[in-house]
């Protein structure tokens, strides 16, 4: 047991892969008596949760081979327990073995999800008719069934789950069942808080909220305006504010013991909720307050361990009770690249070149295969940029200096490179590095040092006193003094619309936001999009959520930057996240 390094038995060459700490949970278990099994299991455990697996078991991606019988060899190990009490490790019935602490969100969650389902006490469906008719316009009843359906299903729900692919009107429709609830409040206004895993997703929800409150106003009658302004859109924050995070004190402030004090909690983007994240929420959100989480099931699943909204729309479509709606007719404009992002979701490669050359002008498949091939494609790309990107602003002691800055940020949002790596010739980094030298030349900025006007910067640290926050994206421009300013939008929850400028030597650690890896992208939508995947077909990077998510953050147009073979494994390779969520959820409906 001395030493860093820990071997209970001959590891495969491929548990090379797993970490120090994985490691030193296997010293950790030997040293309290566990067996030589169950410190390899404990290390291969650990190694999983790292890799998104709330769980060890057999057949998960990103995992290195192992003996799947060492899992029935462990069961008279003091350290294993049945989840009926705390023991550092569970095995359940399914032959899953987990660290305690992700079978105890399972555990959680479920219960709460359980409770919520069966308290759900909707109202008839003709008691709706007449809302869901001014809310839809009644000569539009037979043109969007789900919406209305999920609308109406919001009405005597503690949870709704609302998914559907990109440009199926997800946002819109939870807007008309927020003005529903408004309207059916019997005492008070009721108090609404909206919320995204992330601050990039919280600001895209604030904005296609002001966009439907905006759309929504020329058509509903007088009585119905006044319960706009409750959708405080500008009120949008960040899962992590609403529950009110203690890093110090490593808890959150919102829990069973001081709920949240909301009546309807709206979380969208529900694929980046680990199963942590999940419990935290389940734990904040009031008994009788409505859970409406939002999303797209067949997008990248969360950093942490859990495929949160997968597993629970798998689990909620065998068991029917009306709190599951999908939506799937695109409203968008790009309509065109819906045929792209169902071939994709089902892995069908005859479908996905079909639906390519169905779009026209809108798609393209480019073999991108050779750093040469790459960086002609990258030319190309930033001289499409500089064609008509924003270098210059205003003072930022102008009066309307912020909402002229605002109006820029629009070309943030036009063309988008997306990565699947970040290193390497194929990555995001190095990507960024021929896209600035090439903007650099067109932009007469060379020489310059690596501040110019027209740079895209994406900040990778905190920094809480000036507001900024990892994975924020910032423009810089230059006043008509000389002076250089990065512009940042109004985060979500600080006043809607607007921006603020920073000094770019008072920027926190950043880089270039030309090219993003698909990962940062989650939560964003843009005009165009490049997406741009390792050659090499072996890669583990490659998958098919991965190529689904950025695919779809694309509106109008979408280009990929692939290898024929890169492009079959995505489609060939549905990643498999190791959980057991789904049998918790059963085990709860049947203990109730």
């Amino acid at each position: 047991m001395s030493g860093f390094d820990f071997a209970p038995r001959e590891l495969p060459s491929s548990f090379a892969a797993l970490r120090p700490f994985d490691r030193a949970l296997a010293r950790w278990v030997l040293a309290y008596g566990g067996s030589p099994a169950l410190a390899e299991l404990a290390a291969l455990a650990a190694f999983a949760e790292a890799q998104g697996h709330a769980c060890l078991q057999a057949g998960l991606s990103g995992m290195p081979a192992f003996d799947v019988g060492l899992l029935d060899s462990i069961a008279d190990e003091a350290m294993l327990g049945n989840g009926g009490a705390p023991t550092p490790f569970v095995r359940d019935p399914g032959g899953r073995l987990y660290l305690w602490r992700n079978f105890r969100h399972e555990q959680v969650a479920a219960k709460h999800l359980a409770r919520r389902r069966a308290a759900a006490d909707p109202p008839p469906a003709d008691a709706l008719a007449a809302d869901l008719d001014v809310l839809f316009g009644a000569a539009a009843q037979q043109l969007d069934p789900p919406q209305r359906a999920a609308v109406a299903a919001a009405a005597g729900r503690r949870l709704l789950l609302l998914t559907g692919g990109p440009g199926t009107g997800k946002t819109t429709t939870v807007l008309r069942m927020l003005l529903l609830l408004a309207r059916r409040a019997a005492d008070a206004v009721p108090r609404i808080a909206l919320a995204a895993p992330t601050g990039k997703a919280a600001q895209r929800l604030a904005e296609s909220l002001r966009e439907g409150k905006a759309r929504l106003a020329v058509d509903l009658p007088a009585d119905w305006q006044g319960l706009l302004p409750q959708v405080r859109e500008d009120e949008a924050t960040t899962v992590h504010r609403l529950l009110g995070w203690h890093p110090a004190l490593d808890r959150w402030r919102h829990g069973p013991g001081d709920p949240l004090p909301h009546d309807v909690v709206v979380v969208d983007e529900a694929s980046m909720l680990d199963l942590a994240m999940l419990r935290a929420l389940l734990d904040a959100v009031r008994p009788d307050a409505t859970l409406v989480l939002v999303g797209d099931a067949d997008q990248l699943g969360s950093v942490g361990a859990g495929s949160v909204l997968a597993d629970l729309v798998t689990a909620m479509a065998d068991d029917d009770r009306g709190d599951l709606v999908r939506l799937s007719r695109v409203f968008r404009a790009s309509a065109p690249l819906a045929g792209i992002t169902r071939a994709i979701g089902v892995g069908d490669g005859v479908a996905l070149r079909g639906a390519i050359d169905a779009a026209g002008p809108a798609a393209s498949l480019q073999a991108v295969g050779t750093q040469a091939a790459l960086r002609i494609a990258l030319h190309d790309w930033a001289d499409a940029i500089a064609a008509d990107w924003p270098r210059t602003g205003p003072d930022p002691r102008d009066p309307d200096a912020a909402a002229q800055a605002a109006a820029a940020f629009s070309a943030l949002r036009r063309m988008q490179l997306l990565c699947a790596l970040r290193e390497g010739p194929f990555g995001a980094e190095a990507a960024n590095r021929v896209l600035v030298e090439r903007l650099r030349q067109r932009f007469g900025a060379l020489g310059r040092g690596a501040s110019f006007g027209g740079r895209a910067v994406l900040v990778t640290h905190n920094d809480h006193a000036r507001r900024i926050y990892n994975g924020d994206v910032g423009l810089e421009l230059e006043a008509p003094d000389g002076r250089h300013w990065v512009w940042f939008p109004a985060r979500a929850g600080e006043g809607g619309a607007g921006a603020r400028a920073i000094a770019p030597a008072a920027l926190p650690p950043h880089e270039p936001a030309f090219a993003l890896t698909v990962h940062k992208s989650q939560g964003s939508e843009y005009d165009a999009v490049a997406v741009l995947l390792p050659p090499d077909a072996a890669n583990p990077i490659l998958g098919r959520e991965l190529l689904y998510t950025a695919a779809s953050r694309a509106r109008e147009s979408l280009s990929l930057w692939a290898m024929p073979a890169a492009l079959e494994t995505c489609l060939s390779r549905a990643p498999r996240r190791g959980g057991g969520l789904h049998a918790r959820l059963a085990e709860a409906r049947g203990a109730d």
